[in-house]
């Protein structure tokens, strides 16, 4: 089986995404990057990690990239 890493936002689109790749045979693996941004009312990136297993990804990684994401775009 091959292995697919999605950028994953926890969305309708993505979390279709996870489960149309699982069905053309691939193991995904979703990748979420805190970049601060607003989840929205009651979210948080465990109910993303929950969304993205749900819909049939092996993994999911959160990486928290606040200070590169300020570092190398903002300033």
């Amino acid at each position: 089986m091959k292995k697919i890493v999605l950028a994953y936002s926890g969305g309708l689109d993505t979390s279709c995404a996870v489960r149309w790749l699982k069905e053309q045979g691939y193991e995904v693996v979703c990748f979420v990057a805190d970049l601060g941004q607003d989840l929205g009312e009651g979210e948080d990136f465990q109910a993303i990690e929950a969304r993205a297993l749900a819909a049939g990804a092996s993994k999911v990684y959160i990486k928290d990239l606040q200070d590169e994401f300020v570092q190398d775009f903002v300033i």
